[in-house]
Parts: structure tokens; sequence; C-alpha cells
């Protein structure tokens, strides 16, 4: 559905971005991460047609971005940051509209506005004026615009900003029921968001794709992130010696913290990748003659892989994009893309 080849923009003597080649499957959620001057805002607005690449090519539906920027504009629904709105006209009238001038034939408008209404449970709101809409109602509006004319690719940036925990929550299942008929690109800095809406993940950093994949073989993946913790009494210093030599346990370290009971320790256990250690753990404890108050498995979460990758210099770890065919499999947009840009 989204096909880039060796995409770079270049400003002056500064590379926005640089070679950047991914795919995104029909069907997919992909999430975009990367910190402020990665190159997220530059990518979309290349997918959008609304900057022309310094070299390299982007495909979506088969449309040439640039060469067919128009065409590409009519398979796509995009969401900026700010959402395009004119706030003088009512929910239901500003959707007519925006249906109209990305070429929904008359005869479907009413049914394809209906439909994304109460897609984005704007039903209570369809007659209000727009400007006396709190944000949270505005940001729906903004998801209603993008998804009006029923396009088979979708980019939405930031789509929870301002929203309160339930709508949160109802745009999260929103954009899960149109994924399969939809191409996703959602780009947000609410990482718990990406992991609990995403297929697979796309970390950009410097220009650069550092990382492609789902979010659980992300977290699998990431060194030193898997584990257990315990609190124990009795000699934590013995305890480290015995766990060492167990197998899948490749560091064994006592944290020091200051508030626990006399005579307690807190140990914390590094495992190798797709070990599972803890009954060991837990036996070599107990026999040992320790007591042991809690054993806790630990995890990397999706904010200690979108950290390490992009604190890290480029080039150092692979982290899924060891191979041509995973390559094609990752994805990217994320935005803060002109408002004018919205309805085209």
């Amino acid at each position: 559905m989204i096909e880039v080849e060796h995409l770079s923009k270049i400003y002056g003597s500064t590379s926005a971005i640089q070679d950047v080649t991914f795919g995104v499957e029909p069907g997919e959620i992909l999430g975009f991460l990367g910190p402020n001057g990665a190159g997220k805002t530059t990518t979309m607005r290349i997918l959008a047609g609304y900057l022309p690449a310094t070299t390299g090519t982007a495909r979506i539906a088969g449309y040439d971005v640039h060469e067919n920027s128009m065409a590409v504009r009519r398979r796509i629904g995009y969401l900026p940051e700010i959402p395009p709105l004119y706030p003088d006209m009512t929910v239901e009238g500003y959707l007519h509209f925006v249906a109209r001038i990305k070429g929904v034939a008359a005869g479907d408008r009413t049914l394809k506005v209906k439909t994304a209404i109460e897609r984005c449970n704007l039903n209570e709101k369809r007659k209000i004026i727009i400007r006396k809409l709190s944000k949270g109602f505005r940001q729906r509006v903004g998801i209603a615009q993008a998804i009006v004319h029923d396009p088979p690719a979708i980019i939405l940036d930031e789509p929870t900003v301002g929203l309160d925990p339930r709508q949160i929550i109802d745009v999260r299942n929103l954009i899960k029921s149109l994924a399969g008929e939809h191409t996703i690109i959602l780009s947000t800095h609410i990482l718990p968001e990406v992991s609990m809406t995403c297929s697979r993940v796309a970390i950009i950093n410097r220009g650069r794709i550092v990382a492609t994949n789902s979010p659980e073989n992300l977290m699998a993946q990431l060194a030193g992130g898997s584990g257990y913790e315990l609190e124990v009494d009795g000699d934590a210093t013995k305890l480290q010696k015995l766990l060492q030599v167990l197998p899948g346990i490749c560091l064994v370290e006592i944290v020091p913290v200051e508030d626990l009971p006399p005579n307690r320790s807190l140990i914390r256990i590094t495992c190798t990748p797709n070990s599972e250690p803890g009954r060991d753990i837990a036996a070599v404890t107990i026999g040992a003659g320790l007591g042991l108050h809690e054993l806790r498995r630990t995890r990397a979460t999706l904010e200690d892989v979108f950290l390490e990758l992009t604190m890290q210099d480029i080039g150092t770890g692979d982290w899924g994009l060891g191979t041509e065919e995973e390559s094609n499999q990752s994805s990217i947009p994320n935005s803060q893309a002109p408002t004018s840009g919205g309805l085209t």
C-alpha cells in the first residue's frame, strides 16, 4: 500500500531524512515514533504530496506522490496535529463540504458523512457550530474529515491530543476498527497508545529508521530489558553468587534501597533472551535459607526501547532491519504539516 525507496530530503547542507526505505502492508496500523527533529514531519509531508523529495521515490496505492500528487491526496485521509476545521460551520455541514471537495459522489455523501459521524461519536454534535465545541470534540471532527471519503490510507498525527481518558479509549477503538480495511500510519508521543493500538512500530532518529518491528518484539530485543527483581532477608552477597551461575542469567546486582526494612535487600537480575529462570531463582533463594518476600518479573517497555534507540549513535545495533524483507515492512509518518493540506 505504501512504498518508499531511498527517500532523502536536503535543506541546503542539512539532511532532514537520509536514504529512508520502507513499506507498509495493506491493513496494517503502523506507529511512527521519533524525537523532535528526527524527520517525522518531513517524511509525512512528502507522503502527503506537500513537499518534494530531493532523491528517492514514494508511492501510495500505486501512485507516485510526486508525479501523481492529486491522485495520492484523493486516496489518503490526513489529520494534522492541528485539525483543519472551519469554525463557523456546523459539524455536519463541514463534513459535507469536505466530502464534496474530496470527490465523494453526490449520491454517496449523506451516507459517508453519517458513517463518519457515527464512527467518531459525533451524533449529538452534528448540528453544533464547530467553534462552540470543546477541544476534544474538535479533535473528533478532525478524525471524521480524514475518514469521510473512505480512503485506503490514513495518516493520523497525534489523534488523541486534548482528549480525556474516555475519549482516548473511544479513539483507540475507532483506529483499531479501521484496521484491515485501511492502512494507517499513527504518529504519537504517547508511547502506551502505540503498544495498545499498533501492530508495528517504526522509530526514526536523525533522519534514519533505526528500528521497525512489532512492539512486543522490540521490547523483547532490548538488551538487558528482561529479568526479575526479588526482595530477600539474609545474606544477599551469598545469594548473588549462587544466582549468577544459573542458566539463563547474565547479571545479578544488589540494588541499594534506603527505605527497605533492616536486613532486607533488593536484588535485580538480568536474563538472556527467551529465558524464564523464575522457578530456579525461587528454589535457589529458599534453598539457601533466605526469606523470599517478593519475586516479580520485569520487562522492557516501549519507552525503554525508544530511549535506548534514540540516544545511541546511528549504526549501532540492528534492531530488526537486518533483512530487506523486514525493512520493507516498516513505516513512517508523523507531522505538524500545515492545516491547508488537510482537505486535499
